[in-house]
């Protein structure tokens, strides 16, 4: 079993924090590969990031398709470019968001989301919406740092601040990491705050592993079919579409 877990932005540190995490949990068997794509943000902090970062991603996608992997993780909490991605696989395309709600939901009356800057919360709360998790989803909370400055020693200790804060104004019972590049802090900020933190590359990666065990695939009808063959210009025309791909 071959999954490939993609950091839409193009910062390879990241991308190596990214799949240590997803490693750690991978069966006996399971092969993990950390991605960066060619093209995109350094990181993705705005809405204008994250629209950027979905030609890179998408890329990665059709060369795992064409290499036969057998599922992705978008390790981004924006779970940017999502819906396309999983036009074009014919496995499991999981988002970091997604995935880490939804096993935080299993695990008390609510949770909480502590990012990197409040400006990402309206995404946060788009997406708790999106995956049915608003009763679940008691709060969103920005640290205000930046991506690229989680690497500095001292965000581990604001980070641990935010999630404790936020389990006390919000009484709830987990907290949500909102950017991939917190993965490696769970297991501290677990014994610093108490609750449950969840890292969503992990749990990404283990509902894919899941689903290809099962032997499971999306369905390829309606709006997840493959995109329809076309042309596209310009700086996009590497991504036309030229044939169908039969399994």
């Amino acid at each position: 079993m071959r999954i490939r877990v993609i950091n839409p932005n193009t910062t390879a540190a990241m991308t190596a924090v990214i799949e240590e995490s997803a490693k750690a949990v991978a069966a006996p068997g399971t092969i993990v590969e950390g991605i960066t794509p060619a093209m995109g943000p350094v990181s993705i902090e705005s809405h204008y990031d994250e629209a950027l970062s979905v030609p890179g991603l998408l890329a990665e996608i059709a060369q795992g398709e064409a290499e036969g992997v057998d599922g992705y993780v978008i390790a981004c909490f924006g779970d940017p470019g999502l819906d396309a991605a999983r036009e074009l696989a014919r496995g499991p395309v999981i988002g970091i968001a997604e995935a880490a709600m939804q096993f935080a939901s299993h695990l008390g009356r609510g949770f909480s989301v502590v990012t990197t800057l409040s400006r990402t919360a309206g995404r946060a709360a788009d997406l708790a919406e999106r995956y049915g998790m608003q009763r679940f989803c008691l709060g969103i909370h920005g640290c205000e740092i930046p991506v690229l400055e989680l690497e500095d020693p001292k965000a581990r200790r604001v980070i641990a601040d935010a999630c404790r804060d936020a389990v006390h104004s919000d009484n709830s019972d987990a907290i949500v990491l909102g950017c991939a590049g917190m993965a490696d802090l769970c297991e501290y900020l677990t014994a610093e705050v108490g609750v449950p933190v969840i890292d969503g590359v992990a749990a990404a990666t283990l509902q894919v592993q899941s689903l290809i065990t099962m032997g499971l695939r999306k369905s390829g009808r309606g709006e997840f079919a493959r995109p329809l063959p076309k042309q596209y210009t310009g700086l996009l025309s590497d991504f036309s579409i030229t044939e169908e791909v039969r399994s």
